[in-house]
């Protein structure tokens, strides 16, 4: 990957109200399987970092609190909230606008092994992203570095309401080939605000080996009694029951930060978008570079054989820990 790495920043405390976000986490039960957000196997495995996993319904739930930059009126605070844009602000080195669009919550159960080798999220491009075109296909062009000068800036902040000293996030602040930073043991009400697009990042173990449940369908629920009990329902049955202090509550937020307002109007107005032409007219010529026969296929986003060749040459993962 090309391009410059922006330094995350950390907040503590994410939140002023703590018990609000509780209340939130409640009020807004039932919880469906994060896999439910994948349409296939290889989507799941883009996002995993792990081009051969296959998809598992493990215990990772997810809810939506606002999409689209709508929010409803109990988490329109929390989208809104200054001090995640001022961090997304510094991320972006003085980001002059700053739209705060996502907020999604994951709460997890007993996951006692790191969620992939370390991924980036799915990027966006001005005039192409996942609203038209596949997953996989994105985030290869992220990996690629040939598309900075077109990647959209999305800032990504997640925050911890977890007192477990399990369950952190590791992150390559300094590029996957450099050694990795662990944030873990007191995250709880803390957020990492930083280019997660670009930034390879992954969630840490939670719980233990023999107490994991490894395998649910995707009409599994997680469920809140009213009085402090979570429980997995699935197909009509409790397959576990748990007090809030064993589930690790992630919450992630999404903001659009432009340098200028110049540049969120050139967004707006669709000027300069780049279209599948452009893409795979940029793939075709650095693989050329790279003395590789290559040529665009009628169906280029789901051509397996031109896919692998993608994959082959541009797709990567982290190789280095964290420093002892």
């Amino acid at each position: 990957m090309s391009g410059v790495l922006s330094s995350p920043v950390v907040l503590d405390p994410a939140v002023g109200d703590r018990g609000a976000i509780e209340r939130l986490i409640e009020a807004r039960a039932p919880y469906w399987p994060v896999q439910r957000y994948f349409t296939n196997s290889a989507e799941y495995a883009a996002s995993s970092g792990n081009a051969a996993e296959q998809m598992v319904v493990a215990p990772v739930f997810r809810g939506d609190w606002a999409l689209d930059g709508r929010a409803d009126p109990d988490v329109e605070w929390l989208l809104n909230d200054a001090q995640f844009a001022e961090a997304a602000r510094t991320v972006f080195g003085g980001a002059e606008v700053v739209r705060p669009h996502t907020l999604y919550c994951n709460l997890t159960w007993q996951l006692p092994f790191a969620q992939g080798a370390g991924h980036v999220d799915v990027p966006a491009f001005r005039g192409f992203d996942r609203n038209e075109w596949p997953t996989t296909f994105l985030s290869i062009m992220g990996m690629s570095g040939l598309f900075e000068d077109v990647r959209r800036h999305i800032a990504t902040g997640v925050a911890w309401f977890y007192a477990g000293t399990d369950g952190g996030f590791e992150y390559w602040p300094d590029g996957p080939d450099r050694p990795s930073t662990i944030h873990e043991g007191a995250i709880d009400n803390t957020m990492i605000v930083g280019d997660n697009d670009f930034m390879f990042h992954r969630v840490r173990p939670t719980g233990r080996v023999e107490d994991g449940l490894r395998s649910l369908s995707l009409d599994a629920e997680l469920v809140h009694d009213g009085s402090g009990t979570w429980s997995i329902v699935d197909e009509g049955k409790t397959v576990a029951s748990f007090g809030r202090d064993a589930l690790r509550m992630s919450l992630s937020w999404k903001a659009d930060a432009f340098a200028t307002a110049a540049e969120a109007a050139r967004v707006d107005d669709h000027t300069d978008d780049i279209d599948l032409g452009g893409v795979v007219a940029r793939f075709v010529d650095d693989l050329r570079g790279r003395g590789v026969a290559a040529s665009a296929p009628d169906d280029p986003v789901r051509d397996p054989a031109f896919i692998a060749l993608l994959q082959e040459h541009y797709v990567r993962y982290p190789t280095v820990g964290a420093a002892a």
